[in-house]
C-alpha cells in the first residue's frame, strides 16, 4: 500500500511511518520545513516538501495522484486561531477533497475524543477554535464516499504503549492516549474493512486492538 502522511515531522507521524514501513507501506510523509527532511526519513519514509496551509485542491491532488492511503496528522499547534482555521480545517478539507479527486481509497483522520457537538467547551475558551475546527473537518471527512476513519485519541501522553486499549473510552472519562498507540492504533486499521467508516475514540487500556475492532458496533 502506498500511503501518503500528512504532518509527517509530528510525534505521531514519526512514531507510525516506521510502522507502516515494517509492514510493507510505501511510505512518503509530508512536511513543511525542508530541515525535517532527515528526520522523517530516518524512519524509512520519503520525505515530501509541501506547506498544506497553502496548497490548493489541484496541488494536493497531484501530490496524491498513485497514493492507496492517507493518514492526517497535521496540525497547527495551536496558540493562533487564524492558522487553526487554515490547517486543521481548510487544508484538511482541501486534502480530502484532493484524495477523492486523486482516486484514493482510503483516509484516516488522527482527530481527538472531544471533536463532538456534545462535548463544546465555552465560546470564550480558547480551545473552542481547535474543536470547532476539528469538528468540520471530521464531518467533512464523513460526508465523502472515501474509506475513512476517524481516530478520537483522549489526552496525548509520552507513555509508552503496548497495542492495547481501553474499548469503553470516551471523550467524557479523559483517557489518556499515548502517542506511541494512536500510531499503532494508526497502523493497524489501514488495511482493516473493520475500521473503515468508523469513529474509533481510543485510550490506554488492556485489550488488543485486533479484539477491539472485533467489538467495534
Amino acid at each position: 500500500m502506498r500511503t501518503t502522511i500528512f504532518g509527517g515531522h509530528g510525534k505521531v507521524a514519526l512514531l507510525l511511518a516506521p510502522l507502516l514501513v515494517e509492514a510493507g507501506h510505501e511510505v512518503r510523509a509530508v512536511v513543511r520545513n525542508p530541515d525535517h527532511v532527515g528526520d522523517v526519513e530516518a524512519t524509512g519514509a520519503t520525505a515530501v516538501v509541501q506547506s498544506v496551509e497553502d496548497a490548493d485542491v489541484a496541488a494536493l491532488t497531484e501530490l496524491l495522484r498513485g497514493s492507496d492511503a492517507v493518514v492526517w496528522s497535521a496540525g497547527a499547534g495551536g496558540g493562533d486561531p487564524e492558522r487553526t482555521d487554515a490547517v486543521d480545517r481548510d487544508a484538511a478539507i482541501r486534502s480530502m477533497d484532493a484524495a477523492v479527486a486523486a482516486g484514493v481509497g482510503r483516509y484516516v483522520m488522527v482527530s481527538f475524543s472531544g471533536a463532538s457537538p456534545d462535548h463544546l467547551v465555552p465560546e470564550d475558551d480558547s480551545f473552542r477554535r481547535y474543536q470547532d475546527a476539528k469538528i468540520a473537518a471530521d464531518d467533512h471527512l464523513r460526508s465523502t464516499d472515501l474509506g475513512w476513519t476517524v481516530l478520537g485519541p483522549g489526552a496525548l501522553t509520552t507513555d509508552p504503549a503496548d497495542g492495547r486499549v481501553n474499548p469503553a473510552a470516551s471523550s467524557r472519562d479523559g483517557d489518556e492516549s499515548p502517542r506511541e498507540l494512536v500510531a499503532q492504533v494508526a497502523a493497524a486499521v489501514l488495511a482493516d474493512e473493520r475500521a473503515v467508516r468508523r469513529t474509533l475514540v481510543l485510550g490506554k487500556g488492556d485489550v488488543p486492538i485486533d479484539t477491539w475492532l472485533d467489538q467495534v458496533d
